[in-house]
């Protein structure tokens, strides 16, 4: 999964006509590291999504602005627009990943 290495770069990625998936962690989180674990398979099946992670802490302005208040979290843009936020208790198994962004699916 690419990372994002800057503010312009997040703001680019976002604007896209489709779901852009961004996971916030940090280096020390071991529940970032667990989804690290398993995200491969969610980000292949859902291969109509673009998946990146940013630094919670190296953006935490852009982290505050965004409602992120536990790592990891995945949060998904469309269009600008914030259209979904996984929190990071509901982000601790594939079924709880895979759930979310089918449900988010459902709603185009």
């Amino acid at each position: 999964m690419e990372r994002i290495q800057s503010q312009e770069q997040f703001n680019e990625l976002i604007q896209r006509d489709q779901f852009t998936v961004v996971k916030f962690d940090t280096t020390w989180c071991p529940d970032c590291k667990n989804l690290d674990r398993f995200i491969g398979g969610i980000i292949e099946k859902h291969d109509d999504k673009d998946f990146y992670a940013m630094d919670a802490e190296e953006f935490q302005p852009l982290a505050e602005a965004n409602e992120v208040r536990g790592i990891p979290s995945l949060l998904v843009y469309k269009n600008g627009e914030k259209v979904g936020h996984l929190h990071s208790k509901f982000a601790k198994t594939p079924t709880q990943v895979n759930e979310y962004l089918e449900a988010l699916e459902a709603q185009k």
